[in-house]
Formats: C-alpha cells, sequence, structure tokens
C-alpha cells in the first residue's frame, strides 16, 4: 500500500470501534443491494443495457449535447458551456451577481465540489448553504465529503449532536437522529425561505426533451428550486442520456446499486423556469474531453455516481474515505484521479486489492479494477514507482525463475521461523505493521509428494 493512503489509513484506524461500525455499515449497503439484485430476474439484462446506453451516448457525446442543449433553449432555458473549473465559476458568480443574490441554496452536488465553488463564491461575497443533510453537517463543521452517496457517514450521531448543540442551540445531550432531523429540518427551511437563488446538480440530462433529473431522498432540490425565482442546474457533459426510455432502465438501476432502495424517495424533473422565474443549465466539461479520447480509460464516463464501488471496496470499508488523495475515494476516485493528474494521484493507486468486487456491482459495468491494474503498470514511467516495490518484485521474479534457486530458498525458509520479531515488526517495515507473517512449514509440499507421503 502506497506511503500517503497508509499513513491516512493508520490514523483511521486509531478508532477502532468507528473502523469497524464504517466497515459494517458499508457492507450492510452493499448486502441491500445485492437483495434488490436478486429480487429481479432482469438485473444482469439491465446492466448490460445501461452500460450499452452509456457507451453509445459517451462516444456520440457531441450529437446528444448539442440536441440537449436545442431542447432546454427550446424551453426557455439559458445553456451555458463551462470548459473547466475556472469558467464554471465565473458564469456562476455572473448569473448570482446580475440578480443580486446574497443567499444560494443548494442541493448536492459532486460537480461543485470537483470545481471548489461554495469557497469561491464565499470569497465573492454570497452565502451558500447546503441543504442534503449531510452536507450540511460537513459545511458546519468544515470538512469534505467522505463518500459521495452518503457524505458524512463517518460522522457519529454524538458528533452531531454536539455539533447542532453549539450552532443550532439544540437540545444538551439529545443524540436521537429524528430529533437532530427535526432540528436540522427547522434550520433549512428558514434557509430555503429567506434564499435568492437555488441550485442542483443532475444526475440525468434527457437530450430528447431538454429536461434535467435529479434524485433525493430529502426532498432538498425541490425546495431548492420552488422558492427560489433563479434556478441554476450544474451538469457534467457526461450526465446527458438519449432519451426517457433510457432513463428508465437507469431509474431502476441507481438508487438499487446505491443504497439498496427500490428508488429514491424524490425524483424531480426539471424542464423549464417557473412562470416568473429564470432557468440556467451549465454544461461541464473540465477534463472530460480529454478523457473521452483515452482510449485506455474513457469507459470511467459511464460512471452514475451510485457510489456501490466503494460500498464493496475492501480497502475503502477499511481505511475510510479521507485516506484518498483525490476528492472522490474508492475505485471510481483512483481512476477520475489518475485521469486528472496521474503525477499528483498516483499515490492512490496502491490502494487496491484488485478484488475486482468493484466491477462486479458496478450497474454500468464500468471495468474499474482492470484500469487500475493499467494505471499501475504506467507508474514507472511516471517516475512514481516505488523503488522498494520494484527491487522486491524483481527478487522474486529472478527467484520464481529459477527452480533450483527456488527450490533451495524453500529449504532454508523455515529458518525464519526462529529470527527475532523484531527484524520483521518494526516501524521501519510498514507491512509487519497490522499483519502476521504465517508459519513456514518443516516440509514443502513438493518434498512431501516426492517422498508419497501426499497424494
Amino acid at each position: 500500500m502506497s506511503t500517503l493512503h497508509r499513513k491516512a489509513a493508520q490514523t483511521f484506524l486509531k478508532n477502532g470501534e468507528n473502523a469497524k461500525w464504517h466497515d459494517a455499515t458499508f457492507w450492510a449497503l452493499r448486502d441491500k443491494r445485492d437483495n434488490m439484485a436478486m429480487g429481479l430476474d432482469e438485473w444482469e439484462r439491465l446492466r448490460d443495457t445501461a452500460s450499452a446506453i452509456k457507451r453509445h451516448t459517451v462516444t456520440h457525446l457531441d450529437k446528444y449535447l448539442e440536441q440537449f442543449a436545442t431542447n432546454a433553449e427550446k424551453n426557455g432555458v439559458k445553456v451555458h458551456w463551462a470548459k473547466d473549473a475556472e469558467e464554471f465559476n465565473n458564469i456562476v458568480l455572473e448569473i448570482l451577481t446580475s440578480h443580486n443574490v446574497k443567499k444560494l441554496v443548494k442541493s448536492k452536488s459532486m460537480l461543485t465540489e470537483e470545481c471548489e465553488m461554495n469557497p469561491f463564491l464565499e470569497q465573492h461575497g454570497i452565502d451558500v448553504v447546503e441543504t442534503d443533510l449531510g452536507e450540511r453537517i460537513l459545511q458546519l463543521m468544515k470538512q469534505k465529503p467522505s463518500h459521495i452517496v452518503v457524505p458524512a457517514i463517518h460522522i457519529t450521531q454524538e458528533e452531531v449532536g454536539h455539533l447542532f448543540e453549539r450552532v443550532l442551540g439544540s437540545e444538551k445531550g439529545n443524540y436521537d437522529p429524528t430529533y437532530l432531523t427535526y432540528q436540522a429540518r427547522i434550520s433549512l427551511r428558514n434557509e430555503f425561505m429567506t434564499a435568492d437563488a437555488g441550485m442542483t446538480g443532475a444526475n440525468f440530462g434527457v437530450a430528447a426533451t431538454g429536461d434535467i433529473v435529479v434524485c433525493t431522498n430529502e426532498g432538498n432540490a425541490d425546495m431548492s428550486t420552488s422558492v427560489p425565482k433563479l434556478h441554476i442546474a450544474a451538469m457534467g457533459l457526461e450526465k446527458v442520456i438519449p432519451d426517457y426510455r433510457s432513463l428508465a432502465v437507469f431509474q431502476r438501476l441507481l438508487c438499487r446499486a446505491a443504497t439498496g432502495q427500490p428508488t429514491t424517495a424524490f425524483t424531480s424533473h426539471f424542464r423549464k423556469a417557473r412562470p416568473d422565474g429564470e432557468m440556467h443549465i451549465i454544461l461541464v466539461d473540465n477534463g472530460r474531453s480529454d478523457i473521452i479520447a483515452n482510449t485506455e480509460h474513457w469507459e470511467t464516463l459511464k460512471c452514475i455516481r451510485c457510489g456501490s464501488c466503494m460500498n464493496t471496496c475492501p480497502v475503502y470499508r477499511r481505511s475510510g474515505g479521507y485516506s484518498y488523495t483525490y476528492f472522490i475515494p474508492g475505485p471510481i476516485g483512483i481512476n477520475l484521479g489518475m485521469l486528472k493528474s496521474p503525477v499528483k494521484y498516483s499515490d492512490n493507486v496502491s490502494a487496491c486489492s484488485l478484488c475486482c468486487s468493484c466491477d462486479n456491482v458496478c450497474p454500468v459495468k464500468v471495468n474499474l479494477s482492470e484500469q487500475i491494474y493499467r494505471w499501475r503498470q504506467n507508474l514507472d514511467s511516471l517516475g512514481k514507482a516505488d523503488p522498494m516495490k520494484k527491487a522486491m518484485s524483481a527478487g522474486m521474479e529472478y527467484l520464481f525463475g529459477h527452480p533450483g534457486l527456488y527450490s533451495t530458498s524453500l529449504r532454508f525458509a523455515p529458518l525464519a521461523n526462529h529470527l527475532p520479531r523484531l527484524l520483521m515488526y518494526n516501524k521501519l517495515n510498514g507491512w509487519g505493521i497490522g499483519h502476521e507473517m504465517p508459519e513456514f512449514p518443516r516440509e514443502s509440499f513438493q518434498t512431501m509428494w516426492k517422498k508419497g507421503e501426499v497424494k
């Protein structure tokens, strides 16, 4: 495991009970996902269909984006194009300042997280209020999401209770989730009523109609857009799909894969602004065009951000979201980070056991583990390969390539059982922390076979 990830994981694991709870919670989500999948005879056909739709759409993205933008404009929506995060932030700021907006309420959007929009707007005097409960908790705690669907999963209800006591004036010592949710609801309701503008992300953009579709479990996207007269939607280029028949496929997969629910509590369709309002859609590239041109890794754009690859990943579950250096953790985050900056985010590539569990659960069949393996092969050319790992791999290759030397080493291997533990288990040997070397048998299977002791 890479140095930066290992150090962050060690910090996470110091709280043993919390780490166990984190692991068990995400495995429970994986289990719920499996139960939902087994309840649909057509589950694998849905995955195949969704993968094919995404593959077709991404490889014909120019056509569908043009169709989407044309239809959205016919609906009276103002469509903007942003080549990168800087342009996106400036477009948002320009729209808000032209409407004299002082407070913006927004539903969950990983794209705005990607573009670091919140701190940018706050620097320009605009109050940004997250309305997803998890995101709001993180905002008040000045933390980043540790998961793309359940962003505050690492925070205990006691921590939330203490936070609300300090910030919202809630009842001291009352950590009941229902009570805390009610307190958040009261606080956010006031924010909705006094906001000047609302912002959403977009789970899907329907090219045939120009609609955007937002899926939530809290209804905060509806509140963010029904009270303020100004609605801004942020949408990555890859979120476009051909039509409503395609949407039906993804709607059956998304929530089942993400949280093990049949569907989200709210599926909101936005086609045009309210009669006395204004609606803007900002289509953001920010490196996505470069990903399309990458013949080995373009399939990452098929991702629908369900988070199921994180829920099943043994490394993510046992090391936490903050152990990754890219803002999106887990298998999909490893790949997206490398596509963003291979040198900057190469540390994450080793945070994978190559168990392929992520491939098995991905609703759109992104070949995540294969892509991570490819990135590992490129580390040496990037100058980021671990010298110690290179030396060990070269030694193992030589040993396994010389049968005589290998047999001799097996005969002497049991001597390692009598070495002082300090040689293996010390601060200089990262592997020895959290691992126990198995005891070498006195005789190898090959030796026992030759003696006729096994048949």
